[in-house]
């Protein structure tokens, strides 16, 4: 698989989201398979694996951890050829009492025990605390990083006023934000301030939790209390029906390709952008290697402007949008 940059750090040019195997698709899978799922991906070429202190099943502060575990003991014996992305969540409680340093470094502390390392390198605010200025963790990520406990830092669901009080701090190595043939508000402002200084965008959900693939219907269940693509906009039984322009003409592309509509969605952006590194989710072993299959689906710049045309001409119906923060809950997404 060809690599691309995260600021400096050089990663596989798909990475794997792997949230999937503890939280938030309905019923995980068991840790046997899991591993053997993520060892799949990595054996296919995958370099980058993303992952958050916060994802266990349910979200119950009991399973905190459980995807770092994962990933620790499927990675630990390979740990010199991958990279290891995870997120923190700071409260203001934690931070009055410790400090902004000594919090960030005792959540940093636990992911690198579970993640069975010596160091992570790429390391997320999960997502932005207004009542925690960006800027004083900008500050103590650069303490992080010259104390070699990571590699760089990085911000999730944010908007390009808040990434730029940041990287006037310490240069960002990557934002992580929500991004897709379906969700593309980042490309007006966002995405040219990441181009210009040098900065990586991980999109997430890039298949729009599997609304690109096609193999969701209005028929999909998703009433697990563990799923969150019960709140996707996309995913409501009226949006899957008015987006199917979207599938029909990514179904043109896929069978002129003999690709599937996911590797499509995936080949558009890495096409689009040079510092586009898509972290497609699925706890599902197929699916995981459908997904890093799109490393060998190139468009023709041809092919490319053709595809960007039409899907500049439909409409796309359900938005989530990319500015989130802290306390925001995921049922808010729906009222897009």
């Amino acid at each position: 698989m060809k690599k691309r940059k995260l600021g400096t750090i050089e990663v596989s040019e798909i990475g794997m989201g792997c949230m999937g195997f503890s939280h938030g698709y309905g019923q995980i899978p068991d840790e046997t398979y899991s591993i053997e799922a993520i060892r799949d991906g990595y054996d296919y070429g995958c370099t980058f694996f993303d992952t958050a202190e916060a994802y266990g099943p349910n979200l119950l502060p009991e399973n905190r951890g459980h995807n770092e575990r994962l990933l620790g003991t499927a990675l630990k014996d390979v740990r010199e050829n991958v990279v290891l992305a995870t997120k923190l969540h700071l409260s203001v409680e934690e931070v009055k009492k410790e400090g902004i340093y000594s919090a960030m470094q005792r959540h940093l502390a636990a992911s690198i025990k579970r993640l069975q390392t010596d160091y992570v390198d790429l390391y997320y605010l999960h997502r932005v605390n207004p009542e925690i200025p960006v800027e004083i963790v900008a500050e103590a990520m650069g303490k992080l990083i010259s104390d070699k406990m990571i590699r760089g830092w990085g911000l999730s669901q944010v908007p390009v006023e808040t990434i730029d009080k940041a990287h006037t701090i310490t240069p960002l190595a990557a934002v992580q934000n929500i991004y897709s043939m379906v969700e593309r508000g980042m490309e007006n402002d966002v995405e040219p301030y990441l181009l210009q200084h040098n900065i990586g965008l991980v999109p997430f959900s890039p298949i729009a939790s599997g609304f690109l693939s096609g193999k969701v219907t209005t028929q999909t269940d998703f009433s697990n209390s563990d799923d969150v693509r019960k709140f996707v906009p996309q995913l409501r039984q009226e949006n899957i029906k008015a987006n199917q322009p979207i599938l029909d003409l990514l179904g043109k592309y896929a069978e002129e390709k003999q690709a599937t509509k996911a590797q499509i969605s995936l080949a558009w952006m890495l096409h689009k952008y040079p510092n586009v590194v898509p972290i497609p989710g699925s706890k599902n072993k197929e699916r995981i290697l459908e997904n890093l299959g799109a490393c060998n689906v190139e468009l023709t710049n041809t092919e490319f402007d053709a595809l960007e045309t039409a899907l500049d001409q439909l409409k796309v119906y359900g938005h989530r949008g990319y500015n989130e923060q802290e306390g925001s809950k995921m049922s808010d997404w729906n009222r897009k």
